[in-house]
């Protein structure tokens, strides 16, 4: 076939053209954003939005929501709380709503959803219509790997920001609810709402703005009960305990004693409180999933179905009360600026968490001791184990800890598989050796006149009786600090927040009188079984294992790490014996000597099985805290009772 060629000026041309068009693509381009979601801006929402929860569906955990929402425009924006006060992250479950419907004067109306924010819903209301009504579900966790189970046959853990939308554009504390709820026969319940009025199962509670709704769940059950701990006509305190059984909610003299006398050296500690009244809400329940979520008039604690059945089994976790009643002062009436936001939807900033989490934590601690809920001995055998379990994560060496107050944002609070090397949220643990830091320190440095109990008073105790939040800087902190006793507290703080280290902040143990140590001695609360069951070996192997020999936990750079245990992993024998936690313990005590020959372990993963030899002759390394003799016994003035 001849070719036939275009003439040379018809080429130039072409060309010509084709390099003007190719100048003109550039590429592929964005797609425009949907429209801008309204900011909240500090004025009211006309009228009241009225919400109801019917959760009568207990065989399928299942909360059916009706709302009847004012509307004056042609245009309203819904959103779904996705940031919940307390969790420091975007956590709110949108993927558990389902059904979800609107209807105005009795007519279907279309929706949609923001394709760029999931939780921003559009409604477009007809002209004339003074409210839309709006209906959908809750579908609550089947299974503890869907998330926290909150409902079970009978108790539920009802919070609100689960089961609401709300409009845009407007600061929570403005835009007023009239919540209602109806709970199965039978059941009764508790909160810190108002009740209104209550007709059969149907409880209607009194008006109030969003943010006080959202800080307010309930609690509700069969078995029910009720126990005042109040310190005095001004300070209402309430035990409100719900339980599987009846025989879990006996509650002996001496337990009673304990919880009343938290509320009393709370009281002591901060000198004013910031509620009206305040409710504990605490489920004893091995079917609701453990909780610990704080709120400024009430919160919401989860513990194991033997929490006053057997105390002494559950030391590890009885702090769970004095934490979450620490942050209705320490969270909830003062906040860092930055965890304050004027609507569930505007993203959190978490830089201060090692003072919200990590001053209460330490809190936690020392009204746990002062109040009875645990002695001395077994707050110092912690406080040692916290202590080693910095001391062998080695995140340190990459990351400051201020970075770690970022994880919430980071994993959503979800697993990690690497807590040692991550670092996950150690602004709680490592805040609390740093606040015991300050606290000796304070004490040194007064020769024992102050304390961080002054700074407690004069940061936390104004304003008695008001719980509208005061936030503050890290500037605030540092300045009341200084009042208290002047110290370089700015630097104090950077170097241990700020700056990587090499080495865990221990200086506060030292100053209180006492030094680590490690030993094969158990403690004698560690004979007992324990609240979560298995054996602790981080100081030793780096590993903490399951009663069934599941890992729960293996340490980054540890004996374990480097034999190649993971999780996932179940250890089915020890030197050829089948695993038991107190064999392994066994072994690793004969193998001390270092003509011992190494501990075989035989592992399973799968429908695989591995052997491993790991050569250790350091014995147990039980951390506890022994008393520096002559050194100044500041630790134990810490944890006694404020008479």
């Amino acid at each position: 076939m001849k070719r036939h060629h275009l003439p040379i000026c018809a080429c130039a041309v072409l060309a010509l053209a084709l390099a003007a068009a190719a100048q003109q693509y550039r590429g592929p381009q964005p797609a425009p954003m949907p429209p801008a979601i309204a900011p909240p801006v500090d004025t009211p929402y006309p009228g009241v939005i009225a919400l109801h929860v019917d959760i009568t569906d207990v065989a399928h955990r299942v909360y059916r929501i009706t709302e009847r929402i004012p509307v004056t425009g042609r245009k309203l924006t819904l959103l779904y709380p996705q940031w919940i006060p307390g969790a420091h992250s975007p956590t709110g479950p949108i993927a558990k709503l389902a059904g979800i419907e609107f209807s105005a004067q009795g007519r279907p109306l279309k929706w949609l959803r923001d394709p760029v924010n999931v939780y921003a819903f559009w409604v477009q209301p007809p002209p004339g219509a003074r409210f839309i009504t709006a209906k959908f579900q809750y579908l609550g966790s089947q299974r503890p790997v869907e998330g926290r189970v909150q409902f079970d046959h009978n108790i539920a853990d009802i919070s609100w920001h689960d089961a609401l939308l709300y409009p845009a554009g407007h600061f929570t504390r403005d835009i007023q609810f009239a919540p209602s709820l109806t709970l199965p026969p039978g059941w009764k319940y508790a909160t810190a709402l108002r009740t209104a009025f209550r007709r059969g199962q149907d409880i209607h509670f009194a008006d109030v703005p969003l943010n006080t709704l959202v800080d307010s769940p309930v609690y509700a059950g069969v078995n029910y009960r009720r126990v005042n701990l109040s310190y005095g006509p001004r300070d209402i305190v309430h035990l409100n305990v719900f339980a599987d059984t009846p025989a879990e909610l006996k509650i002996t003299p001496q337990e009673l004693r304990w919880h009343r006398d938290l509320v009393i050296q709370a009281y002591r500690l901060f000198g004013a409180v910031h509620y009206h009244h305040y409710d504990f809400l605490l489920t004893v329940s091995n079917t609701i999933g453990f909780q610990g979520l704080e709120h400024h008039q009430c919160s919401e604690d989860g513990s194991w179905a033997k929490y006053f059945t057997d105390w002494p089994s559950g030391v590890t976790e009885s702090d769970l009360l004095a934490h979450e009643y620490t942050h209705s002062w320490n969270g909830k009436f003062r906040r860092p600026a930055g965890l304050w936001t004027p609507n569930f939807n505007v993203p959190m900033q978490d830089q201060l968490l090692w003072v919200y989490e990590g001053l209460t934590q330490y809190w936690g601690y020392v009204l746990a001791a002062r109040s009875g809920l645990r002695t001395d001995a077994i707050t110092r055998d912690l406080i040692a184990q916290i202590a080693a379990n910095q001391s062998i994560s080695p995140w340190h060496e990459w990351r400051p800890l201020l970075d770690t107050t970022n994880q919430p944002t980071i994993s959503q609070r979800r697993p990690v598989s690497w807590v040692s090397w991550q670092g996950d949220e150690d602004y709680y643990m490592q805040g609390l050796l740093i606040w015991l830091n300050a606290d000796t320190k304070i004490r040194q440095l007064s020769h024992g006149r102050k304390s961080l109990d002054d700074f407690a008073k004069l940061f936390y105790g104004r304003h008695n009786g008001s719980f509208i939040t005061r936030t503050y800087t890290f500037n605030d902190l540092v300045q009341a600090m200084k009042q208290v006793q002047p110290y370089h507290w700015g630097r104090f703080f950077r170097k241990r927040v700020d700056e990587i280290q090499a080495r865990p902040p221990l200086q506060g143990i030292a100053l209180g009188g006492y030094r680590l140590v490690y030993n094969d001695h158990l403690s004698r609360w560690m004979k007992r079984p324990q609240l979560f069951g298995g054996g602790d070996f981080s100081t030793s192997l780096g590993l903490r294992a399951a009663p069934n020999g599941e890992l729960t936990e293996v340490w980054w750079g540890s004996p374990a790490f480097h034999a190649g245990l993971t999780l996932g992993m179940r250890l089915v024998a020890v030197n050829g014996h089948a695993f038991s936690v107190k064999n392994l313990m066994q072994a690793i005590v004969a193998a001390e000597p270092a003509s011992a020959p190494p501990i075989t372990l035989l592992l399973r993963r799968g429908d695989r099985f591995h052997t491993v030899h790991i050569a250790y002759h350091q014995g147990l390394r039980i951390p506890h805290l022994e008393r520096v003799a002559g050194a100044p016994d500041r630790l134990d003035a810490i944890l006694a009772p404020v008479r």
